[in-house]
């Protein structure tokens, strides 16, 4: 099957999966808007160009999102929308599953998700991202297919969303890519405020971030953390959390962090001890 794509939302991942679509010379026939904006080849009301579609793609916010099905829905039933019976329809949120998706699987088109798991800082960076990287699926079966052929197309890996664990999958998705650049930003004033130049600051932390990052290769998360917490260094924790006094909230960041990397070290030692015991008893007998 070859696809003939239509994506409905100019936002930076609607564009952003135009551009890695096209750049694999996938057919993208529009990338539609409510309004004229860049990056957008329509607005307003949907061209006649989409009903050559067999897959539209909708890619806008959240709070959008069920509104836009429910309309398509609308139009399919009086027969005043371009869109051909049988289309596959994915959507791209990884929080949300609209209740009008079953308005346009009754109306004949099989829906499912087809959330990027890179975050869109802008549109190419994002579409960058997604070569060697990871989509989330589910939905129905064909528009499961559909959706791993479209990811395998730009280089991209799929993993199935958990049924019933949409929300904790998002918000996995959000800790590990928007979290992370949160944490820069405090650490990078943090050494600014201690008299460091604000350029070399945020060069120290990117080096800092990417070097962690980088040892998840060789390592699971418990494998390979370092640190005051990771050492059980009480006294470097004392003197941090005094060097933090003066901002409450990025304290309350640094004693949750802190926490967490104090639970992961247990967990880490009490698995270690278990695997040594289990090899001794082997030994032994």
């Amino acid at each position: 099957m070859s696809e003939r794509v239509f994506i409905i939302g100019a936002g930076k991942v609607g564009r952003g999966l135009a551009y890695a679509f096209r750049s694999v010379a996938l057919q993208v026939l529009g990338v539609h808007a409510r309004s004229p904006r860049d990056g957008a080849t329509t607005s307003g009301p949907y061209p006649k160009v989409m009903s050559e579609a067999n897959v539209v793609i909708i890619a806008v916010s959240d709070t959008a999102l069920n509104d836009v099905c429910h309309a398509l829905a609308v139009a399919a039933k009086d027969k005043s929308s371009p869109l051909t019976r049988g289309t596959i329809v994915l959507h791209t949120s990884g929080t949300v599953s609209p209740p009008a998706l079953n308005d346009l699987r009754a109306a004949g088109f099989p829906c499912g998700t087809f959330h990027p798991l890179a975050p869109f800082s802008t549109a190419e960076r994002g579409a960058a991202m997604l070569h060697d990287g990871w989509v989330g699926i589910d939905g129905d079966p064909v528009a499961c297919a559909t959706a791993r052929r479209l990811a395998a197309a730009i280089g991209a890996r799929t993993v199935n969303i958990p049924v019933g664990g949409k929300a904790a999958y998002h918000t996995a998705a959000v800790m590990a890519s928007n979290f992370p650049v949160v944490l820069a930003a405090l650490a990078a004033r943090l050494l600014s405020q201690s008299g460091m130049e604000s350029h070399a600051a945020e060069q120290v932390v990117q080096r800092l971030m990417a070097g962690a990052v980088g040892n998840l290769e060789y390592g699971s998360p418990t494998e390979v953390l370092t640190g005051p917490a990771a050492r059980g260094d009480t006294e470097a924790i004392s003197s941090h959390r005094a060097a933090l006094s003066y901002d409450p909230e990025t304290l309350a960041v640094y004693d949750a962090l802190t926490r967490a990397a104090a639970s992961l070290t247990a967990e880490h030692s009490t698995t270690v001890n278990h695997a040594n015991v289990g090899r001794r008893r082997k030994l032994e007998g």
